[in-house]
């Protein structure tokens, strides 16, 4: 796929600034200032999807303040079993047990975005998600909570967000020009980064300030956000022939997929980048064990992939109109494994110091430093290759396919992730 070409009014104000240029009479730029203004304006983000689609821009700031809350959760969770059972296996547990659920949810989901109002889906599977954190917050509260219903209802919020990511995703080109695609990505690559930014470095500081039962709260308010998004949101029914979910409407999009090589292409590398270089169930141990600091520091490691993620899509100005997508995505989760590699040496590195050299009161803050550095790089490569996929799905799926391949797509994108975490559990029980 060759990519998104530049929009008529980007051709003539290139054609204008060449013929400039050209002219024997046009003399000196007079005004040397704009040009470099427009030099870095070029590298940094285009807003244009939010003046073209104020839908868009609603469900992009509900999407964004929930995935917040969203991530509070996630990393809570993660201490609060680490804290029940102080094992590394139990804290990747989390992310198996949310598999089998998510794969499920997303496969029949995206049938179910194909068949029904797109609008509707997507608000069903907030409301679940809602439900499923609001328990999660109440059992804390009153002392009830188990690892089981940690698990349990972990599950249930995999399950929904996977239906939800998938509905929103394939919702986006509804709302947007073709040419505003790749633009969206990049912004849907900033909320992405200020989302697992903010939650996971806010959620280490509420459970060590406030306990879990705060955190788990907060996650509730910021929820109705994504009520606001999606509420305004026209109808969104299904366009051309509709076939309804069941066995047939996944053979389909399976039929598709078979002749889509790019698609497959990115699929796999994405799923073996997660799966072999996804070190998140590593964190918490880490931040007990080798680099000190506890929940802060678990809180810091993932927040600054975060900080990688943000920072490339800010300044995604040139990224968006690289044309040669697959090319992209290569070079960008070569990347990515190399970042890896070097967050793994920052920890033998740590590994070798004298025991009792980092506890939780005292960490060693010049290897967190040097760990953050490597995880932020290796986001900013992760979020890169995440625009060209995102762009490619976008682009190049029919509408009547699109919600069957957004769910298979989120499964790889967080299923990944999930199996990555149960690699890096059962090898850390292992060596450890």
């Amino acid at each position: 796929m060759r990519g998104l070409s530049l929009s008529a009014a980007d051709r003539t104000a290139t054609a204008q600034v060449y013929q400039h240029r050209a002219s024997p009479c046009a003399g000196p730029d007079p005004r040397p200032s704009e040009r470099r203004y427009a030099r870095r304006v070029s590298h940094l983000i285009d807003l244009s999807p939010f003046r073209q689609s104020p839908a868009f821009a609603r469900m992009w700031i509900g999407s964004t303040l929930s995935g917040i809350g969203g991530q509070l959760t996630v990393v809570t969770v993660m201490l609060h079993v680490f804290a029940l059972t102080q094992s590394t296996f139990a804290v990747s547990m989390i992310a198996v047990a949310g598999l089998v659920p998510m794969i499920l949810a997303g496969l029949y989901g995206g049938m179910l975005a194909d068949a029904f109002d797109r609008r509707r889906v997507a608000l069903i599977a907030a409301i679940i998600t809602f439900a499923a954190t609001a328990l999660l917050a109440t059992l804390t509260w009153t002392h009830a909570e188990t690892i089981w219903w940690l698990y349990a209802l972990s599950m249930i919020i995999a399950a929904a967000n996977s239906v939800g990511m998938a509905t929103r995703t394939a919702i986006v080109p509804r709302l947007l020009s073709r040419d505003m695609l790749a633009p969206a990505s990049a912004l849907n690559g900033v909320a992405f980064g200020m989302t697992v930014m903010a939650g996971p470095a806010l959620a280490g500081l509420l459970v060590a300030l406030t306990g879990y039962g705060w955190t788990y709260t907060i996650d509730v308010i910021l929820m109705l956000s994504m009520f606001l998004g999606l509420w305004t949101l026209p109808k969104l029914l299904p366009e051309g022939e509709i076939v309804r979910p069941g066995l047939a409407s996944l053979v389909d999009g399976w039929r598709f997929l078979r002749r889509a090589g790019n698609i497959r292409m990115q699929y796999v590398l994405d799923i073996c980048a997660m799966t072999f270089g996804q070190p998140l169930a590593l964190f918490p141990a880490l931040g007990t064990v080798i680099l000190g600091g506890g929940a802060v520091t678990t809180g810091l490691l993932t927040a600054a992939v975060a900080v990688g993620t943000f920072l490339s899509s800010l300044f995604s100005g040139r990224i968006v109109h690289y044309r040669w997508h697959g090319r992209g995505i290569a070079r960008a989760v070569q990347a990515y494994g190399t970042m890896i590699a070097l967050f793994g040496v920052v920890l033998v590195v740590g590994a070798m110091l004298p025991a009792g050299h980092a506890t939780a009161s005292s960490p060693n803050v010049l290897l967190i430093v040097r760990a953050c550095i490597a995880l932020a790089f290796s986001g900013a490569a992760d979020n890169v290759s995440s625009i060209y996929r995102n762009t490619m799905m976008q682009a190049a799926v029919p509408d009547t396919m699109r919600g069957r391949l957004q769910g298979v797509f989120i499964i790889v994108v967080a299923g990944g992730p999930r199996l990555g975490a149960l690699y890096a559990g059962v090898l850390a029980s292992l060596t450890a």
